[in-house]
């Protein structure tokens, strides 16, 4: 079970920071990811840490968002800085990557229920 929170609504420039709680039997330690949805519009990959800890992220974000993970591994985190009107979206996490890019959606088999942030 994956589980985000951490949303809220904040000012352009502000930040938020959101963690994901992962229990059960996900196998959480391989490769995590950060995606965001508006809606009519497709699952934007956001960042991705893997086992060794090097982060990936969506050049959109690049040097304003970062991923990361407590030691256990139970929960991953986003710190959002600098936020931005076009970081409005609903952020998700996943886990249980199955191999491909790091930024298909597709490519990931567990999921969180989601957590709005609304910049403005």
């Amino acid at each position: 079970q994956l589980v985000e929170s951490g949303g809220g609504s904040v000012p352009e420039g502000g930040s938020l920071r959101l963690p994901c709680a992962v229990s059960g039997d996900i196998y959480a330690s391989y490769c995590m990811g950060w995606f965001r949805r508006n809606p009519g519009k497709e699952d934007e990959g956001v960042s991705s840490i893997d086992s060794d800890g090097t982060a990936t992220y969506a050049e959109s974000v690049k040097g304003r968002f970062t991923i990361s993970q407590d030691n256990a591994k139970i929960t991953l985190y986003l710190q959002m800085n600098s936020l931005k009107l076009e970081d409005t979206a609903i952020y998700y996490c996943a886990a249980g990557f199955a191999g491909g890019s790091v930024f298909r959606a597709a490519n990931y088999g567990y999921w969180g229920q989601g957590t709005q942030v609304t910049v403005s």
